[in-house]
């Protein structure tokens, strides 16, 4: 499959990216589903796998949780969504790698709905950009422009905005359409006829997310213990007040911690290399062991991630590899390669044993893998 963006990539990137809502008529071509609803409907009675199927009947909206058991036999206004499929169904690997331009620590997961007629999950916007594929049937699709709009929650597990009017984007898509919108836009989707949705969906950290696992961070690893203090206290009249100067003293507690780039960057690494949901981690049973990965790679082996794994690295922390919240000691060409490419290069991997055995160690636990011949 091949992606089409308007202008190319960097046209794209310049002109849409995180500025307005863009229809790509024909945006893939060809476009052939990588699954089909009973594919879906299995994964949805997985219990480790994030899936919920809602409802409307009027004015009146249902949501219920997976895994699941049974589906709704109507043939009209439900819909069934799935979350991270791309780290359950190989098959739908392919189209995450369409938007391999990305940054990785950027795309965050693809999410597949299977909607019958009048399905739909109501008038929202999102915090995150989003791309939405059209796959089978056919789904129309409205998008605004930004506007002040109520929220409302119809059901505590479905949160709405009210309805919007003019529209910016109105139209039926067909497989293969592509939709991209960009965080703020309201829009809502409802199937014309029984049809397959697939969004890539955004990591967009907010302040308030980074400041609370820092926190844990901090917690876990036991530092940032400095205390308060104030050697030149002096008898004052207002003891009631906090002075300004002891105000700048409590900041400096908290500036302390913001200047220690260090570990902030470090931080960084560990947090965006999480995984958001959970994978389908496969340990080597039985174990490789460093002359046995070495050997392959020296005979060429496709070397792969697993689907949904995160593999980073940062330019200021020096030889480390950060795989799945964790980091491990990486030299950097090394680092680069498992992190940047989707078939890692062998014959680097191959010549460093630093690498290797840390290499070993992450295809042991399943990060990695050598593809069948």
């Amino acid at each position: 499959m091949k992606l089409a963006l308007p202008g190319g990539i960097q046209g794209f990137l310049t002109e849409y990216w995180q500025k307005k809502p863009c229809l790509i008529k024909g945006g893939i071509e060809n476009f052939v589903d990588p699954l089909d609803a009973n594919d879906l409907a299995g994964l949805a009675m997985e219990a480790e796998i994030e899936s919920r199927i809602v409802v409307r009947n009027g004015e009146h909206w249902d949501v219920q949780h997976g895994p699941f058991e049974h589906f709704p036999t109507s043939e009209k206004d439900w819909t069934l969504l799935v979350q991270a499929v791309d780290h359950w169904f190989e098959q739908s690997s392919e189209l995450m790698n369409l938007f391999s331009f990305m940054p990785r620590w950027r795309i965050d997961d693809l999410m597949v709905s299977f909607s019958v007629p009048g399905g739909g999950v109501g008038p929202h916007l999102d915090q995150y950009d989003v791309f939405i594929i059209q796959g089978e049937g056919k789904r129309r699709w409205r998008v605004g422009d930004k506007q002040p709009l109520k929220t409302q929650t119809p059901h505590p597990s479905l949160l709405q905005v009210e309805p919007f009017s003019a529209a910016l984007i109105d139209v039926e898509m067909e497989a293969g359409d592509i939709l991209y919108i960009p965080p703020g836009f309201p829009h809502e989707g409802y199937a014309i006829e029984a049809a397959l949705n697939y969004s890539v969906g955004f990591r967009a950290p907010s302040g308030r997310d980074l400041l609370s696992h820092f926190a844990d961070l901090a917690i876990d690893e036991e530092r940032y213990n400095h205390r308060y203090g104030d050697p030149d206290l002096r008898v004052r009249e207002h003891t009631g007040e906090i002075t300004l100067p002891e105000l700048n003293r409590l900041k400096s507690n908290l500036t302390q911690i913001f200047d220690d780039e260090a570990t902030l960057h470090r931080f960084f690494g560990l947090y965006l290399s999480e995984a958001k949901h959970e994978l389908d981690l496969a340990p080597s049973e039985p174990e490789y062991d460093v002359d046995e990965v070495q050997q392959l790679l020296e005979e060429g082996a496709v070397l792969r991630r697993l689907a949904g794994a995160r593999a980073l690295y940062l330019a200021t922390v020096a030889d480390t590899l950060f795989v799945d919240g964790e980091a491990y000691p990486m030299p950097q060409a090394a680092a680069q390669t498992l992190a940047d490419s989707d078939a890692p290069d062998p014959a680097l991997l191959a010549a460093q044993t630093e690498a290797l055995v840390v290499l070993t160690l992450l295809i042991n636990k399943g990060y990695f893998f050598f593809e069948e011949a």
